[in-house]
């Protein structure tokens, strides 16, 4: 049987992927994957850079809009629907292009998952007051209690995988490192794939993008849309993953007055630059094909994808 293809085009938050992926549209015959967790959710759109109608249009984008806030979407979901998107985009002639800075989606893809349990509301409501009672060393070093190995490779600053390893150990009864290893699930099925990966040595150039795009989202009416959003979804808290990506937790605080506008935007851009670097320490240990270009240019960029492209199809 003839196996399936897929291009990747990952990289961190503002190094203009998207943009990127719509003019490889005009010079390829793709179709866009999203391989992002924020995209995911409907009605968030400004806060998670989510294309424009104009943008959507231009081509077929996949996986973007599909569940409320208020639903969770676990990576095996994931895993399955991006398969099946890739099969029937080969099936029409076409390419898929996997595109968006979701890593722990990409390492699902190339590495396949061990089969976890969802997120629990009530325990992770729990956990969340606890973080606030004792702080991120206590449970960290709970953590180390319960699960060394896991908690040795989680710095005890991050608190959502902390979190996300206490919440395995409870659930599970085990480690999530025994947990991990009782069930795996493939990741991309019958394809070959061209992993690329934008990984700017600039970081100057990236941080002054990221605090100007956070600037820009909030000046295009970012608050706005988290308003609307709990006044649509009466249900929605801080604690559902939707209000976890980065910039809805720093908008939520301020409208609950936890914070200051100024110390909002500091937030969300600060927060926004740590997701960056995280973003770019998995590709740094990942398998893909580095792409850079001093500033970011476009144009140099798209010469170096298309000619890659063409010697892997």
């Amino acid at each position: 049987m003839k196996k399936n293809r897929a291009i990747f085009l990952c990289g961190p938050t503002a190094s203009g992927k998207t943009a990127l992926g719509l003019e490889l549209a005009e010079h390829l015959p793709i179709e866009i994957i999203s391989v992002d967790s924020a995209l995911i959710y409907q009605h968030l759109d400004i806060g998670s850079a989510k294309p424009s109608k104009d943008e959507l249009q231009q081509v077929p984008h996949h996986l973007i809009d599909i569940i409320t806030p208020l639903q969770t979407y676990s990576v095996m979901e994931f895993l399955k629907d991006c398969n099946q998107k890739i099969s029937e985009i080969n099936a029409r002639g076409k390419i898929p292009l996997l595109l968006g800075g979701t890593m722990m989606y990409y390492n699902a893809l190339i590495k396949g998952i061990s089969v976890l349990p969802e997120a629990d509301m009530s325990l992770r409501h729990q956990l969340d007051l606890d973080f606030a009672k004792f702080g991120n060393l206590h449970m960290h070093q709970r953590l180390v209690t319960l699960d060394p190995i896991s908690a040795a490779k989680i710095s005890p600053q991050d608190k959502q995988r902390i979190q996300r390893a206490l919440e395995v150990c409870i659930l599970t009864g085990k480690s999530m490192s025994d947990a991990q290893k009782d069930s795996h699930l493939d990741g991309l099925v019958a394809c070959d794939y061209l992993p690329l990966a934008i990984v700017p040595e600039n970081r100057a150039l990236l941080h002054e993008r990221i605090n100007q795009r956070f600037a820009k989202m909030l000046a295009a009416g970012f608050i706005d849309e988290v308003k609307f959003l709990r006044e649509l979804y009466p249900e929605l808290t801080a604690n559902h993953n939707s209000m976890r990506c980065v910039g809805y937790r720093q908008v939520w605080d301020y409208l609950d007055n936890s914070l200051t506008y100024d110390e909002m935007l500091s937030a969300g851009q600060s927060a926004t630059r740590q997701l960056a670097k995280r973003q770019i320490t998995w590709l740094r240990s990942m398998e893909v094909i580095s792409l850079d270009d001093e500033g970011l240019r476009q144009e140099k960029l798209k010469e170096k994808i298309i000619k890659l492209v063409d010697e892997f199809c």
